[in-house]
């Protein structure tokens, strides 16, 4: 993997690539890889706002057509979008990093969990639990983001290698995502109806 998306890298062309064309320049796994690479950007502890609609949106379509087991539909206007060629090749490079630091842990195994109608419903669903929870309106909270995308990258990178063991991890990084995601749209959700008690109950927690 990190081969082909070093080939990728090399190939990007400026000033901009559209979504078609890093598609096509992803090659055969390249529709798992492409969800996994858009979930790059969100690694950073706060992202850019309306990021994750531009970004989710391609990944949620991804992720129901893993749900059901076929080619996804993706409109030609997101296919059309444009990003800076810069901005690629540093997403590929991020990309390509962890694929050198764990491509050797990675390799076909548990592979009841990679393949199959079933499964592949399951770990579609959990793309898609991911992404919105990616989605969720939290501006600038640090790591709501984050601990989503690293969920999305496992699923993802697991199910392209079919490693089960890594699809697992994902299952895992879901889970976690999805307490505290939850926990901080219930927070907010509370607040907004109770905001004096929820700074009662905050300050007598830092104390």
């Amino acid at each position: 993997m990190s081969q082909a998306l070093a080939t990728a890298q090399a190939a990007v062309r400026d000033p901009e690539v559209t979504l078609a064309e890093l598609l096509v320049l992803l090659g055969e796994q390249g529709l798992l890889v492409f969800c996994a690479l858009l979930a790059v950007p969100f690694l950073m502890p706060v992202t850019v706002p309306l990021m994750s609609t531009a970004f989710g949106i391609p990944m949620l379509l991804i992720g129901f057509a893993v749900m059901m087991s076929r080619v996804p539909w993706l409109p030609g206007r997101l296919l059309a979008y444009r990003v800076a060629a810069g901005t690629v090749r540093q997403m590929l490079a991020r990309l390509r990093g962890w694929a050198v630091r764990f491509e050797h842990l990675v390799r076909p195994r548990a592979l009841a969990l990679s393949g199959g109608r079933l499964v592949n419903f399951v770990n579609g669903g959990l793309v898609v639990l991911a992404v919105l929870l990616l989605m969720a309106p939290l501006p600038l909270v640090p790591f709501a983001n984050t601990v989503p995308a690293i969920a999305i990258i496992l699923l993802c990178f697991g199910m392209a290698e079919r490693d089960g063991f890594v699809i697992a991890l994902g299952w895992l990084a879901t889970l976690a995502s999805t307490a505290y995601v939850g926990g901080l749209l219930i927070l907010a959700v509370y607040w907004g109806m109770h905001h004096q008690e929820a700074l009662a109950t905050l300050r007598r927690l830092f104390e």
